[in-house]
This record gives structure tokens, sequence and C-alpha cells, in this order.
């Protein structure tokens, strides 16, 4: 039975065995010539301006739930709807409920994100 997974475990250990080497290969044989430069700290070509601490704007956070948001929802409405006619035939009604079900609790995502103005671009 073990034997079974041999190659699954030589594949995974050559590839543990491929990023470990690749990280590190730049370590030994990169060149290693540090000027203040090189060492200071990268804003886009600008000077940083203020602390780490700074508290960042709630629409930052907005956005980025609004992308997961979408993109989750594209990621599993898109196959369910493709393959609806073969669920119903198994699964009944059943399979246009769990999907409901699953679109509802996205709508509640939204919703909040609308009352905490993640809507508003201004």
């Amino acid at each position: 039975m073990i034997e079974q997974y041999i190659p699954i475990f030589l594949v995974l250990a050559f590839a543990i065995t491929f990023g470990v080497v690749t990280v590190f290969s730049s370590e030994i044989f990169g060149p290693k010539r540090p000027t203040s430069e090189k060492l200071s700290t990268y804003e886009s070509g600008m000077k940083p301006i203020g602390t780490t601490t700074e508290r960042i704007s709630i629409k930052y956070y907005m956005v980025a739930m609004l992308f997961i948001i979408f993109d989750l929802e594209v990621i599993f409405v898109y196959p369910w709807a493709v393959q609806f006619r073969s669920l119903y035939n198994e699964f009944g009604m059943f399979a246009f409920y769990s999907m409901l079900v699953f679109l509802i609790v996205f709508e509640i995502g939204y919703l909040y994100a609308y009352k905490k103005g993640g809507f508003n671009w201004d």
C-alpha cells in the first residue's frame, strides 16, 4: 500500500530540495557589496515619509475585501452554473438551495462593505 505513494514522496522531496537550493544559492553565489544606498529603505524611488505605525484608511481594507468577495464568488459560482444541469439531475433542488445559502452569505459581505462606504470611490 505504501509503495504506491513512493513516487509522490519523491516528487515532494525533489520540489522541497529544489526550492531550498534555489533560495540559498543566491546567498552563496551572489555578490556581497553592501553600500549605504543599497541598505536604505526603498519606497518607489522616494524617501520614506512617516512611521510604520500610521493608521491606514478603512477604504483600503474595503477594496481588498470587495476584491476577495468578488473573486471567491466568481470562482465558485461559474463552475456551479456550468454544471448546474448535471447537479440538478443528481441532487435535485439541494444543489440550488446550497448555492443560494452561499450567495446569501456573500451578499451579507457586500452589504457590510456598502454600509462601511466601500463603494464610495471619492
